[in-house]
């Protein structure tokens, strides 16, 4: 009997969404992708860039999808609906960005990873971070078949083993070999200001700059002030 195609939502139709669409495509899953508006508004781009993809509302997406991956701006994590995304893998692969978010000390706060809040907010979700550190025109020139000379690796963070291994077979699907990071708050590791942000290396290479965030002055920075909160 044939296997029934895995469905997978994409909530964010820009550069990111898009490309991470082409690659489920390419996997084998049936894809899912919403804008922040009505699906005609996104309609072009999807059948253009992605056209085996279904365009889509956030809605349909979440409701269809049993994983949903979050390629919007950080800033808009609030906009998300948490009954909509109950018991749903959820992969965090949003930034911070002062450009689009404005500034926003809660979105940089070296006490907790970005994760830790969107995990937070979507307190029955299952939330692991990922593709998040990797550029977009890496994550489309790069996949490769497993086990092939010069396959890049991707950064994983979660604090459930059962979803950060879901989300590890996504990534080995995509054409990339996964690297567990740690727990969530480890994800603050790949988020801007790291090493790791930017990386587009083999998993060795990922491991030692993950390793090393301590080192990089938002390390430092993330290192000092979760001392002196341990201390108070």
């Amino acid at each position: 009997m044939k296997k029934v195609a895995e469905t997978l939502g994409i909530l964010g139709a820009g550069k990111l969404g898009t490309v991470l669409g082409q690659l489920a495509v390419a996997a084998g899953y049936n894809v899912l992708i919403a804008g922040s508006g009505s699906k005609e508004k996104i309609e072009l781009t999807v059948e253009t860039l992605v056209p085996q993809a279904v365009p889509t509302t956030a809605a349909v997406a979440c409701q269809q999808a049993d994983t949903i991956i979050l390629a919007l701006p950080l800033g808009k994590y609030l906009t998300l609906s948490p009954s909509a995304l109950a018991g749903k893998t959820v992969i965090d692969a949003m930034n911070y960005w002062w450009e689009v978010d404005g500034p926003r000390p809660d979105l940089t706060d070296p006490h907790r990873s970005s994760s830790e809040l969107v995990a937070a907010f979507l307190k029955k979700s299952h939330v692991v971070k990922a593709f998040n550190h990797i550029g977009y025109h890496d994550l489309f020139d790069e996949p490769r078949p497993h086990g092939q000379a010069g396959r890049k690796a991707v950064a994983i963070a979660g604090d459930e083993q059962k979803y950060v291994e879901k989300a590890a077979e996504l990534v080995e699907r995509f054409g990339f070999d996964p690297v567990y990071a740690g727990p969530l708050a480890a994800g603050i590791r790949m988020e801007p200001g790291s090493a790791v942000f930017g990386a587009n290396v083999a998993a060795d290479e990922l491991k030692k700059l993950l390793a090393d965030f301590e080192k990089t002055k938002r390390g430092k920075e993330v290192f000092l002030a979760r001392k002196k909160a341990e201390r108070n």
